[in-house]
């Protein structure tokens, strides 16, 4: 605490507030969302929800920025050692001015190419040379599903598809149930819209990327850094910009080469925007003579969906075609050949 908060009775209670919420919100996380997933991070949090110094640090972070999955991504990119709470305690004792500097300029950016196994068969389905686009590309891992390999097996046995350069520094496996279309779609240009792009040549940018990996994902961060080293190689076209205000979507939609189909991909980001924002951006999305890709939870389609508690949906031009999940580890098709929702599904 700081002299002028000392002195300042009413900026100590808010002090002890914003200590108090950051309790409770680590302790929450200890308890609900980090077992089963990582046993490093539910200790960090459990840890962090009994320590009073360490508390009152991190209640410096600002608010949107003081998710635990969020800081402790920080500290590790930082040099936090991933050992048992006390030592990574020590080190925040010792460098909190530098953790509190660099996770508040840092937001949540997950970026998984394993993604791109779940949009697939709906980009199988789009016609002709694509165009891609994303809302919410951080990095643009999401945008060379035409440069990575992929495995899926279902009850018919496995499908392997490699892009025609050869097999893939990436891998992608997934389960799938019924009949998903699968062919690598011909993608001709890149193009993403984040409010804070990553640079996948940046050494910083590319360490927090990987330190976003919760400990325990065995795969991942070697999954993401082969990922990055295919678009470091050839960048796509990434805009700082809010993708809910309509020209900003718009101008860089009409940069789409003429002769190629334009394909605007949300997967995963529009649970993130305020319903307004949200609203609009649809409604952009639907304006443009593009085929929209998305992944989201099954309440944002109204109810029209495969229906699966422990999936997203995979839809297309709103049409729900599967069951996914979050990060492309599964997808369970309910569609036809041509598009349209199986009655049965």
């Amino acid at each position: 605490m700081d002299a002028a908060t000392a002195d300042d009775p009413m900026a100590r209670e808010r002090a002890a507030d914003e200590r108090e919420r950051t309790v409770e919100r680590y302790a929450r996380f200890a308890r609900d969302e980090a077992p089963g997933r990582s046993a490093l991070y539910a200790a960090w949090a459990d840890g962090v929800a009994g320590d009073a110094e360490v508390a009152r640090i991190l209640s410096r972070i600002p608010a949107t920025r003081r998710q635990p999955p969020l800081v402790f991504a920080v500290s590790r990119m930082l040099g936090a050692p991933e050992a048992g709470y006390a030592a990574w305690a020590a080190w925040v004792r010792a460098h909190d001015e530098q953790l509190v500097a660099e996770a508040s300029t840092r937001r949540l950016q997950t970026n998984e190419p394993q993604r791109c196994a779940a949009l697939l068969p709906a980009l199988a389905g789009v016609d002709g040379p694509v165009a891609l686009l994303e809302v919410g590309a951080s990095a643009g891992l999401c945008l060379y599903p035409d440069l990575y390999s992929y495995c899926y097996r279902g009850s018919a046995g496995v499908v392997a598809l490699d892009p025609d350069t050869g097999p893939s520094t990436v891998v992608l496996e997934c389960d799938t149930e019924g009949h998903p279309p699968l062919r690598l779609p011909h993608v001709v240009w890149r193009a993403g819209i984040d409010l804070h792009p990553l640079d996948a040549a940046d050494p910083a940018d590319r360490r927090f990327l990987t330190s976003l990996v919760w400990p325990g994902e065995d795969g991942r961060a070697e999954r993401i850094g082969a990922a990055l080293e295919i678009v470091a190689a050839d960048p796509p076209m990434l805009v700082t910009g809010d993708a809910t205000e309509p020209e900003v979507l718009r101008g860089l939609a009409a940069r789409a080469p003429e002769g190629a189909t334009l394909v605007v991909t949300t997967p995963g980001v529009l649970p993130h925007i305020a319903r307004d924002g949200r609203e609009r951006l649809i409604a952009t999305i639907r304006d443009l003579d593009a085929v929209w890709i998305t992944i989201d939870p099954p309440a944002l389609h109204g109810g029209r969906h495969p229906g699966s508690e422990d999936g997203l949906v995979l839809a297309r031009d709103a049409e729900p075609l599967a069951t996914v999940d979050p990060l492309g580890g599964f997808v369970r098709w309910r569609a036809s050949d041509d598009g349209s929702v199986d009655a049965a599904g």
